[in-house]
């Protein structure tokens, strides 16, 4: 039985999709209009195990994760309205269009989660290709009431008309009117009103529409593009901690607001990447892209491994301490598969099936539990390190888990011992066997020169590489 914390209830709830096997998943995807940093990275592999976690538990997942190459202000934290456009900015800065950046961006993306094994969604819609669906929902809002014009710029929602406006953030009209900080709009009624749509026939980006020669507002294309692909009410709804106020508390409130329904069921919001401590961010430049840590000589899924060492709902520190760990601990997993598959194919007789069993449902109480990884990866490790499950049952349980983990193990070459290092692993357990202990400690010590050890077990000799 999945369970999930849902941001918009504050609590664990029982997953029940609407229509079972079927969920459809959204994920705000990235602005391209530069590459994405690691951070970025640790809340996508999130997004990712969510998918594999439900995979793994029969459901049939449509997952939709947009492009967003128009629209997002570089003042997007408090929604003033009044910064400039990123893509914009990147458009100038590299001297490029504006649809180059994207394209140019967006490979950049897929080309980071590829190499970090993020499975590719099945649909990722671009914001500049569904202007026509943004246009449609703002007319909705503008003949239901919901819109006016403040100035003669900005065609904004007026967040006053819709009731539960602060339930997914937990913030009250009230207090956002008394706490606002923003530079606003002078005609806004709500500092926090936010625009659908913005009159600009100068900007380098601008389309025709009811309202003028303009362009959308960021908020727009997530419920756009999300309801075209996934329908009226999504499933699952992801993004980090910070799009929670104000973007998702936008999407629901322009969302239900034109379609009297429920916009999402399960919200699952990720929380920040540190950098030794303190929030990854472009904007204070701490930041690292994952061409930084493959350039110090990593493996991308060393990162992903590191990843999996916390919970979504945990701050994950980023420092290259913690990151070397990773990388040992990943390549002891490897070497590990790669002895299993290897010794897999000797023949026991002491299948454990109960201890099979134990392991599996243990693992899928674990990642079913609000996606705990770290404790599924725990005990991950008891399995290896346990002699009572045969090499057999091991490497399948092992390869069973990593459809959630996506560390790619099945790609891992099985270990190619010398036939001279088995054949002096044969005669030292026969020397061992008859009591001549010294004999086959020689024997050990000259396959220990060739670069392997051998491991004593109740099955019987293990042969491995030295790490």
């Amino acid at each position: 039985m999945l369970k999930l914390y849902n941001t918009y209830s504050k609590k664990k709830e029982i997953f029940k999709p609407q229509n079972p096997p079927k969920v459809n998943l959204y994920d705000c995807g990235p602005t391209v209009y530069f590459y994405a940093h690691i951070g970025n990275m640790w809340r996508y592999i999130v997004s990712d195990l969510l998918r594999r976690v439900l995979e793994y538990n029969n459901y049939k997942v449509r997952q939709v994760r947009n492009l967003t190459d128009v629209g997002h202000m570089t003042e997007d934290d408090l929604a003033a309205d009044t910064g400039e456009d990123k893509m914009e900015l990147a458009a100038k800065r590299e001297k490029k269009t504006p649809l180059q950046i994207a394209e140019f961006y967006a490979q950049a993306f897929f080309k980071d989660t590829d190499r970090l094994n993020i499975l590719r969604p099945n649909v990722s819609p671009k914001a500049t290709e569904h202007i026509s669906e943004m246009i449609e929902i703002i007319k909705t809002l503008e003949k239901k009431g919901y819109a006016y014009w403040a100035g003669d710029k900005y065609f904004v929602y007026d967040i006053s008309k819709f009731k539960k406006y602060g339930k997914l953030s937990g913030k009250k009209l009230e207090e956002l009117r008394a706490g606002a900080r923003l530079e606003p709009v002078p005609e806004k009624k709500n500092p926090f009103d936010f625009s659908l749509w913005i009159k600009d026939p100068k900007h380098i980006m601008h389309w025709d529409s009811p309202w003028g020669k303009g362009y959308p507002g960021w908020h727009i294309e997530c419920s756009a593009m999300s309801m075209k692909y996934l329908g009226k009410t999504l499933d699952i709804h992801t993004g980090g901690e910070d799009n929670i106020f104000p973007h998702h508390e936008n999407e629901i409130a322009q969302s239900e607001a034109a379609n009297g329904k429920r916009f999402v069921r399960y919200w699952l919001h990720v929380r920040h990447n540190l950098v030794d401590g303190q929030k990854m961010s472009k904007s204070k430049g701490n930041y690292y892209l994952l061409s930084d840590i493959v350039d110090k000589g990593f493996d991308p899924l060393t990162y992903r491994y590191l990843c999996l060492n916390t919970h979504y709902r945990n701050n994950l520190n980023f420092t290259w301490d913690a990151l070397k760990a990773a990388s040992i601990a990943l390549q002891k997993m490897r070497e590990t598969i790669s002895g299993l598959k290897t010794n897999s194919k000797t023949k026991s007789n002491k299948e454990s099936l109960a201890g099979k069993t134990r392991y599996h449902e243990k693992f899928s109480n674990f990642i079913n539990d609000d996606l705990n990884i770290p404790g599924a990866l725990g005990l991950t490790w008891q399995l290896i390190k346990d002699e009572k499950i045969s090499a057999k049952e091991k490497y399948r349980l092992l390869l069973d888990f990593d459809k959630v983990f996506g560390l790619d193990l099945v790609k891992v070459k099985e270990t190619e011992i010398p036939e001279k290092a088995k054949d002096l692993t044969q005669l030292r357990e026969k020397y061992r066997n008859s009591g001549d202990f010294k004999k086959s400690d020689e024997i050990r010590k000259e396959i220990l020169e060739m670069g392997y050890k051998v491991e004593d077990t109740e099955k019987g000799p293990i042969i491995k590489p030295i790490s």
